[in-house]
């Protein structure tokens, strides 16, 4: 991976639903299944007119029990959302939590690539999710498994600051590298600090800067070479950015207008990252949502789309809030 290249991917999020039968201990995402509006198709082709210079759609849905009545009609949505964005020229890269083989299967054939963090390993995360039946170890590292499997390329990442010890994230990441190891499935780890919501917002102090650079550091000479390792720009004081960059940060992932997840958490505008990245010696470069290292995994036709919105990513002029290429 090229030093002094940092990559993100122009994204635009469409929530299937916020409803979700996990009730996770820090979640301001969700909302019960019964008080769940669903995204409609309309609504969906909306949102995307509003953000044509989006690349890739993040489809990021609350979940249903696997076996739930409602679940049949949750995962045509996925579906339907999948093939929509396809349609518009768009890339989709679904979160929607756990998935059977035969639907992991489907949707691979309809995402470049997909995710699902594992977020950690320790008691600090079975207290959060006593509530949230998918959120097991077990769970979700069987679904890693699952789409190493399928050769599709994944997503994943650690929720950090919740109370897990040092030992506890060294166990997640060897946990990781050794799924990277055996399938090479993994482009990305996302190292996401966990932030207060709405009035009890605040950034990042100085100490907690520090533990995460530390970690990031660590995470880099854990992990395989050919994992990026993301983290979220809106997440860190701006003009401490460039020191997680420094630590073995080289993506900042897809950066939509607002962050569904963390919304007291402005993103900033691409073009003030580019500027501030560029004055420390930084390049910032549009990606599409899988990685170049993976383009080969994809059936034919995805790589074909992959590939032509890579060279429109390259070609046209960036608007006055993305990146200079």
């Amino acid at each position: 991976m090229a030093s002094g290249l940092v990559t993100w991917s122009p994204s635009v999020t469409l929530v299937p639903t916020h409803g979700c039968f996990n009730a996770c201990g820090y979640c301001s995402f969700r909302v019960p299944l019964e008080q769940a509006v669903p995204l409609s198709l309309r609504a969906a082709t909306e949102q995307l007119r509003a953000r044509p210079a989006a690349a890739e759609v993040l489809l990021l849905s609350g979940e249903v029990a696997p076996n739930a009545p409602a679940r049949k009609e949750w995962f045509a949505r996925l579906l339907q959302l999948s093939a929509l964005a396809l349609a518009k020229g768009r890339l989709p890269h679904t979160n929607a939590g756990p998935l059977s083989l035969r639907e992991m299967a489907a949707l691979g054939r309809l995402n470049p690539s997909m995710g699902l963090m594992l977020e950690g390993v320790g008691p600090a995360y079975d207290a959060l999710h006593r509530h949230a039946p998918s959120k097991t170890l077990a769970i979700r590292l069987a679904q890693l498994e699952q789409a190493g499997r399928l050769g599709i390329p994944f997503t994943t990442g650690l929720l950090l600051g919740v109370g897990e010890t040092m030992a506890e994230r060294l166990q997640a990441l060897e946990l990781l590298a050794q799924l990277q190891r055996r399938w090479g499935h993994l482009q990305e780890v996302i190292l996401q600090p966990w932030r207060p919501d709405g009035e009890a917002a605040r950034p990042l102090t100085p100490a907690e800067q520090a533990d995460l650079l530390e970690l990031i550091a660590t995470a880099r000479q854990l992990l395989p070479p050919e994992v990026h390792l993301q983290t979220p720009p809106n997440l860190w004081p701006l003009e401490q950015l460039p020191a997680a960059l420094e630590a073995g940060i080289n993506d900042l992932g897809g950066i939509d207008t607002l962050d569904v997840i963390n919304p007291a958490y402005p993103q900033p505008a691409p073009e003030a990252l580019r500027q501030l990245l560029a004055s420390r010696g930084w390049r910032l470069v549009p990606r599409t949502c899988v990685h170049r290292h993976w383009w080969s995994w994809l059936p034919a036709d995805l790589r074909r789309r992959v590939e032509q919105r890579a060279r429109l990513l390259a070609s046209e002029p960036a608007p006055a809030n993305a990146p200079h290429l």
